[in-house]
């Protein structure tokens, strides 16, 4: 029997599938520090053990992108090491904080299956789940992506398209992070004033910064959640593809968003749910990052008195600044967007 692993193809997939994914991995102030200098993020809570002491959490938790790139990459060698891309995001979770020190692990079950009109590639969607060393659920998502068949004449698994939601209510945030002393929250080391009644629904924000993506950034990156997929990390190979050079990960499309969105929205400090999630169109090195969002909703949470939650739709750009607020042409993207993303973010009343 061989000893390597050359990934599943789609006709290696079936439905009911669970994947136990390899390696388990604690993450460490280290793992924070190398996040925050890849995408300088500046929220305060994740940035300042004084504060998230100082409003009720033990010390500064992790912040929870870096928790969501680190429980996807335990997937990539089980499901998408021969994806041609990620498409997208449901159901995201965030279920309770992630320390310094929690050793995080992943396990998939494979929920549905699509081979596409080409027999080229099919789609697989996968939920994932990850856990911390005291077997509690941390994180909770689906997502689907495309993957190359190994022979074109394969015959393909029976097909089954999963119901997924289209949006999270407000009564399955609340996990997302301890109760908080609202009061504590300092608006002047924070970097901003505004709160849950501050925003309106409709309203957009131009993020006004942008951030040009680097090849040795993204290497990095992919390194940092030990994200094995060719189409991030080999130019050998993805220099016979489709677009002759490496594609950027998607996940690092969204940190930056994430982390430019501070410019309007720096009191969100909590991401407690991604509802869906599209990357439009690829990005490369070389290309700049900019943003924009608009609110969606303002919620009061049951049960909660010290945070509501925003729902968010950040939409990120390449190469185009956002202060006209690109999105579609009647049903089509802008050809600068990269990235269509819904997601409840928790901010102080």
């Amino acid at each position: 029997m061989p000893k390597t692993n050359p990934g599943r193809f789609f006709e290696d997939f079936r439905l009911g599938d669970r994947l136990v994914h390899a390696t388990p991995r604690t993450v460490t102030t280290g793992d924070a520090a190398l996040y925050t200098a890849l995408y300088g993020t500046r929220f305060a809570v994740q940035s300042s053990d004084a504060f998230a002491k100082a409003i009720g959490y033990p010390r500064s938790p992790v912040d929870d992108l870096l928790v969501f790139h680190v429980v996807f990459g335990k997937t990539v060698p089980d499901v998408s090491l021969n994806a041609v891309a990620n498409l997208g995001y449901a159901g995201c979770r965030f279920l309770a904080p992630v320390y310094p020190g929690d050793t995080l692990s992943t396990v998939s079950e494979v929920i549905g299956l699509k081979e596409n009109s080409n027999r080229k590639t099919g789609v697989v969607y996968v939920r994932s789940v990850g856990t911390n060393q005291h077997g509690d659920d941390v994180l909770d998502y689906v997502r689907w992506v495309m993957v190359r068949k190994r022979d074109e004449a394969a015959a393909a698994p029976p097909e089954h398209v999963p119901a997924l939601p289209k949006a999270l209510e407000p009564d399955q945030l609340g996990d997302a992070c301890p109760l908080i002393e609202p009061d504590e929250w300092d608006t002047a080391l924070s970097g901003q004033r505004h709160r849950l009644s501050d925003y309106v629904v409709g309203e957009s924000i131009d993020h006004v910064d942008g951030m040009t993506v680097e090849e040795a950034e993204h290497m990095m990156a992919t390194r940092l959640y030990q994200n094995t997929a060719k189409v991030h990390f080999n130019q050998f190979t993805e220099g016979q593809g489709r677009f002759g050079r490496r594609l950027i990960y998607g996940g690092h499309v969204i940190s930056i968003a994430r982390s430019l969105s501070f410019n309007g929205l720096a009191n969100a400090f909590q991401i407690a749910a991604i509802n869906g999630g599209r990357h439009v169109a690829p990005l490369f090195a070389g290309n700049t990052v900019f943003a924009w969002s608009q609110i969606l909703a303002v919620e009061e949470l049951p049960g909660r008195d010290d945070v509501g939650a925003l729902r968010i739709r950040t939409i990120a750009t390449k190469d185009r600044p956002c202060a006209d607020y690109p999105l579609k042409a009647g049903d089509d993207y802008d050809p600068a967007v990269i990235l269509d993303l819904d997601y409840w973010a928790l901010i102080p009343r």
